[in-house]
């Protein structure tokens, strides 16, 4: 009976929340070719000559993600790292189900939710106003609003220095903006949370607060995911890494494991380390 139960224990801590299944990510971004734009050459994208149209059209092909595989599970912290145009945001914007895959399969285990410093705010409205409408948009009701209202303002910290939550969100500075959008979604408990370089902004003070927030939300909902160039926040956030470089999943591991390796990589006189070979992951059919 002991058995049984530790083994249901175990099955419990190992719930898959995201499987990226060999994914392939492709932007066509148009070019100066000839026959761009005009009705002839949407006319051979219709008919079925998608690519040699394309070409003609001097529309270019930008491989974003390349054959990247893993499985994320409930109570994970996972850091995403890699240097500039490496294909994080982009794979992030895939699991949220805002970007199709070119080829792969991507499996969700609930509802994900991206939260990104870039997220569009209806600037003409009030702090207050946005607190209400992103609260409903990301599924609270309005009494869950109102009850978190004074917590949300108060974690994101933008009253400390006067009454700006009724100020509309254009007279924000960007990291008071940002903060308060993390506030709004950190609020709420998710199946899977998506963040990108939102504790990059503000003071220590409110890292603080946000990276303790992410430990809350890993014990009481599934998987937080964290994109970030801030090293110290990954490793006192984040338990797993995955590396990505040039759109290839380069590392997947402990966080300081994989951390020591890419920091080797960006700055080798620091030491060397070898980041170990993929395996991929097994998926169900």
């Amino acid at each position: 009976m002991a058995e049984n139960a530790e083994t249901a224990e175990i099955t419990a801590e190992r719930i898959p929340t995201v499987i990226v299944d060999d994914v392939d990510i492709v932007y066509r971004v148009n070019g100066t070719g000839a026959g761009r734009g005009t009705a002839t050459a949407a006319l051979n994208r219709i008919l079925g000559g998608r690519r040699k149209a394309e070409a003609r059209a001097g529309v270019r092909t930008v491989h974003a993600v390349r054959k990247v595989s893993f499985t994320a599970y409930k109570g994970e912290a996972i850091g995403l790292i890699g240097t500039n145009g490496s294909g994080k945001s982009t794979l992030l914007k895939a699991v949220a189900g805002l970007l199709p895959t070119e080829n792969g399969r991507i499996f969700t285990h609930g509802q994900p939710s991206l939260l990104g410093v870039n997220a569009a705010l209806m600037n003409d409205l009030t702090g207050e106003r946005n607190v209400h409408l992103g609260g409903l948009a990301m599924g609270m009701s309005r009494e869950e609003v109102r009850e978190r209202y004074d917590d949300i303002v108060g974690f994101s910290g933008i009253n400390e220095k006067g009454d700006f939550i009724t100020l509309p969100m254009r007279t924000y500075s960007s990291g008071m903006a940002a903060r308060l959008r993390f506030s709004i979604a950190a609020a709420k408990d998710h199946d899977v949370l998506l963040i990108d370089e939102a504790l990059a902004t503000g003071d220590r003070s409110f890292q603080k607060r946000s990276e303790d927030r992410i430990r809350e939300l890993r014990k009481e909902a599934g998987t937080v995911f964290l994109v970030s160039h801030n090293n110290k926040s990954i490793r006192d956030t984040c338990d797993r890494v995955l590396w990505l470089e040039r759109g290839e999943l380069r590392m997947d591991g402990p966080t300081d494991e994989v951390l020591e390796a890419y920091e080797a990589f960006t700055n080798p006189k620091a030491g060397k380390a070898e980041p170990k070979k993929q395996t991929k992951v097994s998926v169900p059919a």
